[in-house]
């Protein structure tokens, strides 16, 4: 499988791990559960402050998260909230049980709001793109939804993020309707969730191995082609000098910056399928294709 925008594994940001938790600046951190990565962001150390996780994993890794949190954070941690990037299994799979434990609010973006209340389910998988076994395997993966009606609140209208001083969410719709990255305006940090990746997904081999690479979001799961390269573009404008995605490893500095740049501008060429379910009729939240009910994911 090509690369799209290749980049030299000396872009990974620098980071110190301990127990699979990798710490890559002040108050910020990630672990990789599985096929995915979840972020953790606050002072680390027991009694350090109020904290947040960012996405919640695939499903069953509940556990990896509470231990990943006691050892950030001090036993029986809790965190201020729980902040989505968007609701696909993969970012949401432990959601349902670490909002019940923890009784915290779960933020996230008005257009996400109907696949983390029960409402609707997402489009169906697209398995003909990619090229990979992950994509193949995609027509299995649960689509939702799932129900924190209770707990769910639509991220603020200005733009701030709940108790992430400092941070603001940006709308970076296309891989689903309501997807955000988070961004610090003052060191630059990005939380990019699936808007584009570091690994590509759509192959098992680069997911065990990480390989490292600039790639535009899941092929198999992304809904709308011209909106995901508008919000790659918009990504790449902010010039970043730390990103950590969803899935693949944390990049920084001049080669993060340049081989974003390239994804930005050659993305229909790299990024977007020749040809496949959303590519000419994309699921959009407009006419409510994007939002099928749940007895369609059944």
């Amino acid at each position: 499988m090509p690369q799209q925008i290749p980049i030299a594994a000396t872009a990974r940001a620098a980071e110190y791990e301990v127990g699979g938790v990798h710490e890559v600046g002040l108050k910020l951190a990630y672990q990789r559960l599985a096929i995915v990565n979840v972020v953790f962001y606050g002072v680390r150390g027991a009694g350090g402050g109020r904290w947040v996780l960012i996405d919640a994993g695939v499903p069953g890794t509940a556990a990896l998260i509470l231990n990943a949190a006691a050892r950030l954070y001090g036993t029986g941690a809790r965190p201020a909230a729980i902040v989505l990037t968007h609701g696909h299994f993969d970012h949401a799979g432990a959601l349902e049980d670490l909002a019940a434990r923890w009784d915290v609010p779960v933020y996230a973006h008005e257009l996400e709001l109907p696949y983390l209340n029960g409402r609707a389910a997402y489009p169906p998988p697209d398995p003909t793109v990619g090229g990979g076994l992950m994509s193949t395997l995609s027509r299995f993966y649960p689509r939702g939804p799932v129900d924190v009606s209770r707990r769910l609140e639509a991220l603020p209208a200005d733009g701030s993020v709940p108790e992430m001083h400092g941070w603001r969410w940006i709308h970076t719709p296309g891989h689903t309707p309501g997807h955000v990255s988070l961004w610090h305006e003052s060191e630059r940090w990005l939380i990019a969730g699936d808007a584009f990746i570091t690994t590509a997904q759509e192959s098992a081999y680069a997911v065990l191995t990480q390989r490292a690479e600039v790639h535009g979001p899941p092929q198999y799961f992304t809904q709308d082609w011209e909106q995901a390269r508008a919000s790659v573009e918009r990504l790449a404008a902010l010039e970043p000098e730390l990103a950590i995605t969803g899935h693949g490893r944390a990049m920084a500095g001049d080669a993060l910056r340049e081989a974003l740049y390239a994804l930005a501008r050659d993305f229909g060429r790299v990024a977007v399928p020749e040809r496949g379910r959303y590519v000419s009729h994309p699921a959009r939240a407009g006419d409510g294709s994007a939002y099928p009910p749940p007895a369609a994911a059944a």
